[in-house]
């Protein structure tokens, strides 16, 4: 799916440190789909465990990681999450602001299956 627009409410020329950070994004796609997305740094990662001295980072919506905050890398990174029908990108907007939207019992019954035929494979 294409990328119709990409606005940064945080203007990138305000980011101190552009391989450590992490910014919002607000996407609209072809379709008219409008999303918002985090956009972080791997050293962005590890200050954040620093910080807050842990060893993980606990779960929460994933972010797109990029390994610089400029326009290009961005762009890229966003272009790619929205191949084919944008499944990534909505996958990461719609667990970010409604869980529920996807279906656990239906994630359950698919690793039932693949359990299933791992373990056929095995008793080859």
């Amino acid at each position: 799916m294409k990328v119709k627009k990409i606005v940064y409410p945080t203007s990138l020329s305000q980011i101190a440190d552009i391989e450590d950070d992490n910014i919002d994004v607000f996407i609209e796609l072809e379709d008219g789909t409008n999303i918002s997305v985090a956009v972080c740094t791997p050293k962005n990662l590890i200050s954040y465990m620093t910080k807050e001295n842990i060893n993980f980072i606990p779960a929460s919506p994933p972010d797109i990681i990029v390994k610089s905050l400029t326009e290009e890398t961005i762009e890229q990174a966003i272009e790619n999450y929205a191949q084919e029908d944008a499944f990534w990108l909505k996958l990461f907007f719609v667990a970010g602001v409604d869980k529920t939207v996807i279906d656990l019992d239906r994630i359950d019954l698919c690793l039932k299956e693949m359990k299933r035929i791992n373990q056929e494979l095995l008793n080859d």
